[in-house]
């Protein structure tokens, strides 16, 4: 974690019911990154037809965007994601396990009918965060 962002859990709410925090602190003067939603798309322009591969390929995504400004996972202070109903929350929950770890930003999940293409089957937006140093 980085000990500079504050991620938190209040004891008047309930115990986060997935892989989030209640609450993200920024310190003073952090510059923030607003990430755009990141689909499925590999770099050769290629879709994989399942939840599975499309999840796996948006953190990969995700990251490399996060890693060209010098940043990792844990500099997300907030995730978005957008899932076409009916595809399964576990194989996105698995993506983000493999590629975050434990780190847990403030997070919303939202099932949709559809995304801007109908092969794209899942989309995650991210705000990042780097401390003032």
């Amino acid at each position: 974690m980085n000990p500079e962002i504050e991620f938190s859990n209040l004891g008047e709410v309930h115990p986060p019911l997935g892989l989030y925090s209640h609450v993200v602190a920024l310190p003073a003067g952090a510059e923030l990154f607003l990430i755009s939603g990141q689909v499925g798309v590999k770099s050769d322009g290629s879709v994989d037809v399942g939840i599975e591969g499309q999840a796996e390929q948006v953190f990969a995504n995700l990251l490399a965007v996060l890693q060209a400004h010098d940043l990792a996972a844990i500099n997300i202070v907030k995730l978005t994601v957008f899932i076409v109903a009916g595809q399964d929350l576990g194989d996105l929950r698995n993506a983000r396990l493999k590629y975050l770890g434990s780190h847990r930003p403030a997070s919303t999940a939202v099932y949709v009918s559809r995304l801007a293409a109908p092969e794209w089957l899942v989309e995650v937006e991210a705000i990042a965060a780097r401390p003032k140093v």
